[in-house]
């Protein structure tokens, strides 16, 4: 998955156009991954979805 990818589903669910269940079952994906997505965003900004950073983001 690429940032942009991660952060048009986060942006979906949270606009309304898909329901959680709807994007897991969608793009197969477990609820945990996508709340990470989420939780990584709301953290970080997209910075936070960068998979060589997220070592760094969950230090802190």
């Amino acid at each position: 998955w690429v940032i942009r990818r991660k952060a048009e589903v986060v942006a979906a669910v949270r606009g309304g156009l898909l329901s959680l269940e709807e994007a897991c079952e969608r793009y197969v994906l477990t609820v945990e991954e996508y709340l990470s997505w989420q939780r990584s965003i709301d953290r970080h900004g997209l910075a936070g979805l960068r998979t060589t950073r997220i070592q760094d983001y969950r230090a802190n």
